[in-house]
């Protein structure tokens, strides 16, 4: 059994999700349990260097996770022919650039989500990766969330016979910032930023329909800024232009109708900060980040209607829990276990550039639809053919 490197250039890595899900939970654990099996016994141990614009930050991350190298010149990372991937978990607005010089260094890239504020820069930078002959990837997490696992696994084994819809229930209170201390960074509710829930959340979403419950046909969509001003990180009060909530409906193929809230102004009274509930002719599930309970067409109860009596049904004891039959790793890092593969040996990977720039696409149909106040069609996506 022999032991190989992979070079990695990992950039922003300093944010929120960058630093934990991406280098703390994924990379760091990686290098931790020895890198990454191959089909033939072998390990890739990932070298990653981190580079951004603040030295005394990168320096810090690096020497807090006993990662040696760290730079603030992305050009001369570039450069280094030893290392073969690049990684962006920066800016949105930054993301298709910086994509496409790393890709004319001739490194392989992997990304966060979205891949780009608008579809033109998305297709743009696919048909690069597409013609580079380089291999590319962007993030999906949430299909590896235990509790969507698990709903793939009711799926596949016939559960739900015929799934009529779907309901998605996303967000909690982000505090304002006069009150309480904002938990969420003050640039989200910026559109000039990048910012906007329907940016954010959309592509999520649209992986998540397309890949566990029927590929997107068409959407209407109402966006709302609720809150319209808020404090930022130096509690200064500013104007919110961005979305903060987002009410969508998105027909499906085979007449699967999916309702989807996403909000940043929302109090939590439900079983995880987001819930999947998923209707079938002969079964209904309820998933969220880890769990999953299920209520079978043979179990399903007979309530009443009777506005006149108090309601004595349990009707959250009337689901049986799905068991954790395996240990579930944390999603980003099976994801990068993936796509390491895929560079490596070149495992199969479906989650490419060209699945990113299909969020993309939803997102701009969303806005469409919101602005224009109608349902607005969602057709294939031909990364290789002009719009």
């Amino acid at each position: 059994m022999a032991t190989q490197r992979l070079g990695l250039i990992m950039h922003g890595v300093t944010g929120r999700m960058g630093m934990n899900q991406h280098l703390i939970r994924s990379i760091v654990a990686i290098r931790k349990q020895g890198g990454v099996t191959l089909s033939n016994g072998d390990k890739v141990m990932p070298d990653p260097i981190l580079v951004g614009r603040n030295a005394e930050k990168m320096e810090a991350l690096a020497k807090a996770h006993d990662i040696p190298r760290w730079g603030t010149d992305l050009d001369q990372a570039l450069a280094n022919p030893d290392d073969s991937v690049f990684f962006d978990a920066g800016t949105t607005q930054m993301r298709p650039t910086l994509l496409a010089k790393a890709i004319r260094a001739g490194k392989h890239v992997y990304c966060e989500k979205p891949i780009a504020t608008n579809l033109n820069e998305a297709v743009e930078i696919c048909r690069l990766a597409e013609g580079s002959g380089l291999k590319h990837g962007a993030v999906q997490d949430k299909l590896f969330l235990p509790g969507l696992r698990k709903l793939d696994m009711l799926n596949k084994a016939g559960f739900f016979g015929k799934i009529l819809s779907v309901r998605i229930e996303f967000g909690y209170w982000v505090f304002e910032g006069d009150l309480q201390p904002i938990q969420r960074p003050s640039w989200n509710y910026r559109t000039e930023d990048g910012g906007g829930i329907i940016l954010d959340m959309v592509c999520h979403w649209r992986y998540v329909l397309d890949n566990l419950f029927g590929e997107v046909q068409a959407v209407s969509c109402l966006g709302k800024t609720h809150i319209p001003t808020r404090w930022d990180e130096a509690g200064k009060p500013y104007q919110a232009t961005a979305d903060d909530a987002c009410y969508a409906t998105f027909e499906l193929a085979d007449g699967v109708v999916a309702q989807v809230n996403s909000s940043w102004t929302t109090r939590v009274r439900r079983d995880d900060l987001v819930t999947f509930h998923v209707d079938g002719t002969h079964g209904s599930a309820v998933a969220g980040l880890t769990d999953c309970r299920t209520q079978s067409r043979v179990n399903t109860p007979k309530p009443v209607w009777n506005p006149d009596v108090k309601q004595t049904m349990p009707f959250f004891e009337q689901w049986q829990e799905v068991p954790d039959t395996q240990v579930y790793d944390n999603g980003f890092k099976i994801q990068w276990e993936h796509f390491i593969r895929h560079v490596v040996e070149d495992a199969p990977y479906r989650w490419t550039l060209p699945e990113g720039a299909k969020g993309v696409q939803l997102v701009e149909a969303a806005l469409q639809s919101w602005k224009e106040r109608r349902w607005v069609d969602v057709p294939r996506l031909d990364v290789g053919a002009r719009r």
